[in-house]
């Protein structure tokens, strides 16, 4: 029988006993009861104190008082005096009580862990100042999770407690070790801010990795990639290339293809130049990059001989057969790391699946005005955007006299459209452009507008990959004075050699820009920051002091671009430059500032950053600033976003116009291509603002938003797209909203309706092309041509799985949505853009009288003799109704109702795709493969490149896509282009039938 204790007033007189065991026996029964008696127990607290502090006590007895103290302070809402009697009750103070009191206590001891050992790591001191008490209860905690299975919890605390040696016993002793790592990888990407300890964290899991059994080589190079070893991946390729077993060169080629699709350039020419040579033929691999060292072509040639011509030589060397084999395999993953192979397979995609409405530029063509250059240019802009890649340019083809009133700067970006349709053409991209080139052409004499946007075009093809073409473009750059033609060379240069920090072509640029030219200088600071992207150089602070001494406003403003296009994704190391460059008396220094602060911390979500930008967004004097540095909170969130409209719904309904265009860009930026709601319901108002250039940013961000959303999926995309053909043909419209409307419309079926804009790869890696792109592409609000840049973040829509020899062979798998869901939009049609009314026919009295005539004469006939009639009588009624339309209307109203009727079938709720497929990103959690297939992805990926293992290789292979955009295609234009594109595309200004043969009686 329990007793009721209704107070504590006589176990607390026991603590003023002599008696040790009195003592004790009160301290242990005031333990049990304080839940309920802390108010009564609070007013003692001196008096347990000075028995825990009294050193006569025995051990036990002050452990008690102070577990007894600590759990008054923890009622009274004193949670560091209570964690600090709690540390030291020792053993008392058991983790795995599950009552509140330790719950919070350990959340309590945890952070505090946490912060000290954080705190020692950035001041680089000895962490001999952490409490061994604390210590010893955060081991506590994290062995009792280990013991009790929960390793996800475990391994959160020693990620943020700093314990890798605890993190690295969770992931071995976990039951799923494989699936721990990816979720410990995870964990790293999304929670970890500092850049250093996240290395130290992914230097670890690589080690935890290698020592598996069997490893799991595609996140190992993914590490090593992030932590930018290219000698460690070189070594596992080349482990994986030497195997006897086929399916290890299968898993090379798909660790090849996704490294690629993190696009840092300078990283994967490492890798390729790191992976040895046959020993039996030291000269076979030598020969292509000679090939590609001649540089006369661009880059793609060369390798091409290379692999088409590498497996015919290497057979022709009896000597070690295995040698021959690596020879062979070697052959190939080059070709993948330089990103040829990628690059090729894409272009055939974009090009055989072009869907791209050509009725929609002739409709924008026809409502622009001649005068108004800024819309002609736009409906430039937005072919070349809506062919990025597809190498249709049949537009430009139809429309030569329109095109040919482009002068000046027009005619520089109408030049450099090309390249955005051509983009990844490598082996054409010289001699597609060969008529526009400075030293082309009869005596070169062209206009230098033209050969300035020809050598931006040939940057835009071959962006990030310009081995073969960066030569002739620092010839071309040393060759002329002319500043247009400069412009258009370091652009080029830029893109081409896109982080590679090429120390020549880096001086080369760095002459052009100390000549002072305002439009030159421009280009060459942008173009410094793309050639030294990422790389912390110690140039910035060369160009920083250089846009301190020049009075021109263009180049200092390309300078800070360039300056924060340097800083990409090194996070903390770029504090002191962004500090420096956010407190500049310069209004276009903080600007870049701005853009260094979203690059640094790009897609980490980093709550510091975000601080420092709302900060700036609000306080700064410049309307300028303010508007980036809202823009550039799209970049830092582009890894969460759903956050981003949450961000910035506020500022989105400022007062300041340029705060709200702002808001409007970092929401297209960050949402680009995932058609998120909340995101569409912010852009919705600010497409009607009242400020022009708020609707432009708005409709561009839209767009961005909405690309490859089909309007099955979200209704709002239909009205969008009325709302854009509306502002187009409205004549009254602004000329800044009417030229977003036009960019948003090239936005919207972009790259063929094929492509979307992702700034993630799938392993979450950032793609720097496609964060530089877009960074440069809002420069737009300056300098027009730089819209182009745009085509570096766009990343195909495609499943594409190929087999041992990269060919891309047919297999089918499922798409378990319906059809409709993620189908192309449907062509427009002529009648939306001509409202033609059908006027009534006029009919002679003669022919009236004539075909009653002809129908008495048919019915009597009928009745003469009906056997004959009856089984003709579908064969008659055709001909009735083509002879006699006008008596034949009830025959077309029967038609019509049949026809109704017939196509009321429900729709399926799957489909199947066939290899190479269009995926769209949201159709890919609905792809599934089938069990009885040919064909066994490597890796399970529902779009990208794919490896197939290929389950009956007795059996002939079916290839598919092999039909790739000729060079004669291209450049006779028209017909062969025309095909490729969609029904829409021949529809336009189609001649109308011959008339049928007849005979002329007079």
């Amino acid at each position: 029988m329990t007793t009721l204790v209704s107070s504590a007033g006589g176990l607390l007189a026991m603590l003023n006993e002599s008696r040790p065991e009195l003592k004790l026996y009160a301290l242990s029964n005031l333990n049990k009861l304080v839940d309920g008696f802390w108010p009564e127990i609070s007013t003692s607290v001196p008096i347990i104190e000075s028995l825990y502090e009294d050193e006569e006590f025995g051990q036990h007895q002050r452990q008690l008082a102070a577990l007894l103290v600590s759990k008054v302070f923890y009622y009274l809402g004193e949670l560091n005096d209570s964690l600090s009697y709690a540390l030291g009750a020792g053993s008392l103070f058991d983790v795995s009580e599950d009552s509140y009191y330790i719950h919070t206590l350990l959340a309590k001891a945890i952070d505090e862990y946490a912060s000290l050992k954080s705190k020692a790591a950035e001041s680089n001191a000895e962490a001999a100042n952490v409490d061994p008490r604390l210590e010893a209860i955060v081991e506590r905690m994290l062995n009792k999770c280990i013991l009790d299975g929960k390793y996800q919890q475990a391994m959160g605390i020693a990620i943020e407690c700093r314990r890798l040696d605890k993190l690295e016993e969770a992931i071995i002793k976990s039951d799923n070790v494989q699936g721990t790592l990816s979720y410990c990888i995870n964990v790293s990407h999304s929670y970890i801010n500092l850049r250093e300890y996240r290395r130290e964290v992914l230097r670890l899991l690589v080690r935890v990795y290698q020592n598996l059994p069997s490893p799991d080589y595609l996140s190992i190079c993914q590490c090593l990639m992030f932590l930018g070893e290219p000698e460690g991946v070189a070594t596992i390729l080349e482990k994986l290339l030497r195997s006897d077993n086929k399916e290890d060169a299968l898993l090379a080629f798909q660790i090849a293809f996704d490294l690629v699709e993190n696009e840092h350039q300078a990283f994967l020419l490492n890798v390729r130049n790191r992976l040895s040579a046959p020993k039996t033929q030291t000269s076979e691999p030598v020969q292509p990059e000679s090939t590609e060292a001649a540089q006369n072509e661009g880059s793609a040639p060369g390798d091409v001989q290379m692999t088409d011509g590498s497996s015919s030589t290497s057979v022709a060397v009896p000597e070690d057969p295995t040698e021959v084999m690596y020879s062979e395999r070697l052959t190939k993953i080059k070709g993948i790391l330089s990103g040829e192979t990628s690059i090729k397979l894409t272009l055939q995609f974009l090009y055989s699946h072009n869907k791209s409405d050509l009725l929609i530029l002739k409709t924008i063509k026809q409502s622009v005005e001649m005068r108004n250059s800024v819309c002609h240019s736009a409906t430039i802009y937005a072919n070349a955007i809506m062919h990025a890649g597809t190498t249709v340019d049949t537009f430009l083809r139809e429309n030569l006299d329109w095109l040919s009133r482009a002068t000046n700067w027009a005619k520089f970006s109408a030049t450099a459209g090309l390249g955005v349709i051509h983009r990844g053409h490598l082996q054409q991209g010289r001699s597609l452009m060969a008529p526009y080139l400075p030293q082309g052409g009869a005596g070169g004499g062209g206009s230098p507008y033209s050969e300035g946007g020809a050598l931006y075009a040939l940057g835009l093809i071959h962006a990030n990959h310009g081995e073969g073409i960066k030569q002739f473009l620092r010839d071309s750059l040393r060759s002329t004075n002319v500043e247009v033609i400069q412009h258009g060379a370091c652009l080029g240069l830029g893109l081409s050699a896109l982080g590679t920090a090429d120390e020549e072509i880096y001086d080369d640029i760095k002459s052009v820009l100390y000549t002072d030219s305002a439009v030159a200088g421009e280009a060459a600071g942008i173009s410094m920051g793309l050639l030294m992207v990422g790389t912390a150089s110690e140039k910035a602070s060369e160009m920083l002091t250089y846009a301190h001494e020049t009075s021109h406003e263009k180049i200092i403003r390309g300078l800070a671009l360039g300056i924060a296009l340097t800083v990409y994704g090194r996070e903390e190391e770029a504090d002191t430059l962004i500090e420096q460059m956010t407190r500049d008396q310069d209004p276009i220094l903080r600007y870049g500032g701005m853009y260094a602060l979203a690059l640094a911390y790009s897609g980490t979500a980093n709550n510091k950053a975000i601080r420092q930008l709302l900060h700036f967004a609000v306080s700064d004097v410049s309307d300028d600033v303010r508007r980036t540095a809202v823009l550039a909170l799209g970049f830092v969130l582009y890894s969460e976003p759903e956050q981003t409209p949450r961000i910035v719904s506020l500022l989105s309904e400022s007062y300041n116009p340029h705060v709200r265009y702002g808001a409007a860009l970092a929401v297209g930026i960050s949402c680009a291509g995932t058609g998120l709601s909340e995101a569409i319901s912010l852009l919705e108002p600010l497409t009607s603002d009242v400020v022009d250039f708020v609707r432009q940013g708005a409709l561009i961000a839209m767009a961005m938003v909405m690309v490859q959303i089909s309007e099955a999926s979200d209704s709002r995309v239909g009205a969008f797209r009325r709302q854009l053909e509306k502002i187009i043909l409205d004549k009254h419209e602004d000329t800044m909203s009417k030229m977003g409307a036009i960019l948003a419309s090239g936005i919207l079926d972009a790259g063929g309706r094929n492509v979307t804009i992702r700034l993630l790869s799938k392993t979450k890696h950032d793609k720097v092309t496609a964060v530089v792109g877009l960074a440069v592409f809002s420069q737009f609000w300056y300098w027009y041509p730089l819209i182009y840049f745009l085509s570096l973040a766009f990343s195909p829509t495609a499943f594409i799985g190929l087999n041992y020899d990269l060919k891309v062979p047919k297999f089918q798998f499922m798409s378990f949505a319906k059809p409709s869901l993620f189908e192309y939009p449907k062509p427009t049609t002529v009648a939306t853009t001509t409202s033609a009314v059908k006027l009534p026919t006029a009919v002679l009295s003669t022919s009236a009288k004539a075909t009653k005539a002809r129908a008495k004469k048919e019915a009597a006939d009928q009745k003469a003799n009906p056997e004959k009639t009856n089984p003709g009588a579908e064969s008659s009624s055709g001909k009735g109704k083509s002879s006699s339309e006008k008596d034949g209307d009830s025959m077309q109203v029967d038609g019509t109702t049949e026809k109704k009727s017939e196509p009321e079938r429900s729709e399926p709720a799957f489909e199947f795709l066939t290899n190479p497929a269009r995926v769209v990103p949201a159709q890919e959690e609905y792809i599934k493969f089938l069990e009885e297939s040919r064909y066994v992805p490597v890796k399970l990926e529902p779009s990208g490149f794919v490896l197939l293992r290929d389950q009956r290789p007795a059996e002939p292979e079916v290839l598919s896509l092999t039909d790739t955009p000729s060079s004669t295609a291209s450049a006779a234009g028209g017909p062969a282009t025309g095909q490729s594109g969609s029904a829409s595309a021949m529809a336009v200004d189609e001649e109308p039938q011959p008339p049928q043969p007849f005979e002329y009686t007079v």
